[in-house]
């Protein structure tokens, strides 16, 4: 990883920011090309029924990238280098992506707890429980993939991720949740698309078979169970439990990045109470989407995606 912390230090002192305009990324989809085989086999597609890893050796400075900032808005050009290194690594792995409607359409976002947002469910919150989700799953352009850096972790909060392919799930039970019964709904972060007044919300499945085995799309704090039949909802139930029986719990340490398949595993993170004092927990978020990948339903090309667009960082 050291490698790629030169190479991120060194598009730092050439653009002087993080921004990341149509120049930044030019550079850095030309350098993440010729990066070594070595850097590169690391940075291999997801390829276990775990569905996630951790990348480690990527150095953090506590005292060089400032206080832990106390919410996205204000955080600038925090942790620039780190910015820069999870964008390389998003390009060696796919197409990053962003969204206009969430944190000023940043390809990196800083995940911090924010004063207000403790209860919510959203990356913002602390004193809540975060429930085990798929990122984004409200939309059909979500991420394949989702990558998690650590930039500060002094109280050793844990991320939780539970793999779909981990679980013990009955025929029947599959069954049911590959019918599109009811939708998921966007979640807080998503203003805009909270208060989206076009076409109605698309049901959608929450499972899905490949040749390769199930997929899903889960997102209980946003999803309307009480209008699905008691079949969908008892199917439902079984796979939160079964979710919440295959679950590990991950404490990154600074430098250490978790890579999440966002089609096979959930993610969530356990209860804290945040100072606000500059050295509460903080990550760096990048969403990256594999060109070509086939893990999703054809009928999810026809959903709205309530208003919101993914912005891709390079044209496929």
């Amino acid at each position: 990883m050291s490698e790629l912390r030169e190479v991120a230090g060194k598009l730092l002192a050439e653009f002087g920011t993080s921004a990341t305009g149509p120049q930044l990324l030019g550079r850095v989809r030309e350098v993440a090309g010729g990066f070594s085989d070595t850097l590169r086999h690391h940075c291999r597609p997801v390829d276990t029924p775990d569905g996630l890893f951790v990348l480690r050796g990527l150095e953090v400075d506590d005292s060089e990238i400032g206080p832990t900032p106390v919410g996205w808005a204000t955080a600038g050009d925090s942790g620039a280098l780190y910015d820069i290194a999870l964008l390389l690594l998003a390009t060696v792995m796919g197409n990053p992506i962003a969204w206009e409607g969430q944190q000023d359409g940043r390809f990196v976002h800083n995940i911090v707890p924010s004063p207000g947002h403790e209860t919510e469910q959203t990356g913002a919150s602390s004193t809540a429980l975060l429930s085990p989700h798929t990122e984004d799953a409200f939309h059909p352009g979500r991420a394949h993939l989702l990558m998690l850096c650590c930039m500060r972790n002094r109280d050793h909060i844990a991320t939780t991720a539970a793999s779909v392919r981990k679980a013990h799930l009955a025929d029947a039970d599959v069954g049911q949740l590959t019918r599109a019964v009811v939708p998921i709904l966007p979640d807080d972060a998503y203003e805009a698309a909270r208060n989206f007044t076009g076409e109605a919300p698309p049901a959608v499945p929450a499972l899905f078979a490949t040749d390769e085995g199930v997929t899903l799309r889960y997102d209980p704090a946003y999803t309307p169970l009480d209008d699905a039949d008691d079949a969908y909802r008892t199917a439902y139930g079984r796979l939160s439990d079964e979710l919440a029986r295959v679950s590990v719990a991950a404490s990154l340490s600074p430098g250490e990045v978790l890579v999440v398949d966002n089609d096979l595993v959930v993610h969530g993170r356990v209860p804290f109470r945040a100072r606000y004092d500059g050295t509460d927990r903080w990550l760096k978020r990048a969403s990256v989407r594999v060109p070509g990948r086939r893990t999703r339903p054809p009928a999810e090309a026809s959903e709205h995606g309530y208003g919101q667009t993914a912005l891709e960082a390079y044209a496929s």
